[in-house]
């Protein structure tokens, strides 16, 4: 159930992050969706305009599947298990957490069976945390060379999570190191794809990673509020 005052939340937010966004018309809003119910992002799809949504858990993205308005395109944007690739490769409409030959592989796999062809962002570690996914930045142009060994994967991108700062001008170190990548080795590898996504920025650092080029900014909580108990269907 929605109340009406978690309608109007969601309602204000979306309208605040856009007028955040009036100079950049081209970037895309992804409301990511970990913990919420299909009420509240059927609501910010239906009445606040949002195309597209970003999960991060197969077992929630299951869960949530069936009760999706599928009007707005589905990315998955967390760590991906190689065996939890079949569950979601008919789902998505692109991988965003794309961090090793490895799971290149099972992707490619799983998307010839499904007859489909898999946009992927590429990754990067770019604050080099223990604690993050993605490969380092020096292992980009090597990983690139390996992707077109693959016929069903189609490179789109790059993709981060910035260390949280708390000063928010060191956000700009990483994200202007980001964009170098993107120009100086995606699109010299892949001089075939005409737009590639930058997609990096979320609740507390999008402003900044606007500044510097992204395509596509993940905001939950900036949307949703405070996040709940993982979403399990009834």
């Amino acid at each position: 159930m929605l109340t009406e005052e978690k309608a109007f939340e969601i309602r204000e937010n979306v309208a605040r992050i856009r007028e955040n966004m009036k100079d950049y018309p081209h970037v895309h809003i992804m409301a990511v969706i970990k913990t919420r119910t299909p009420e509240e992002i059927n609501f910010a799809v239906r009445e606040c305009g949002i195309t597209l949504l970003g999960e991060n858990r197969v077992q929630e993205l299951l869960a949530h599947y069936d009760d999706l308005d599928h009007s707005a395109k589905l990315h998955f944007i967390g760590s991906l298990q190689k065996n939890k690739v079949k569950y979601i490769i008919d789902k998505v409409d692109m991988i965003e957490s794309l961090d090793s030959l490895s799971l290149a592989a099972e992707i490619d796999k799983q998307a010839k069976k499904a007859g489909i062809k898999m946009p992927v962002l590429i990754e990067l570690n770019i604050g080099r945390e223990e604690s993050k996914g993605g490969i380092f930045p020096e292992e980009l142009p090597a990983l690139c060379d390996a992707l077109r060994a693959y016929e069903s994967i189609v490179p789109s991108g790059l993709m981060t999570i910035a260390p949280i700062c708390e000063n928010k001008d060191d956000y700009n170190g990483y994200f202007s190191e980001m964009k170098r990548l993107l120009d100086t080795v995606f699109k010299v590898k892949f001089p075939e794809s005409q737009h590639p996504i930058l997609s990096m920025g979320m609740s507390g650092s999008f402003h900044e990673a606007l500044q510097n080029g992204t395509d596509i900014i993940r905001i939950g909580e900036g949307i949703f509020g405070k996040r709940g108990e993982p979403y399990k269907k009834i």
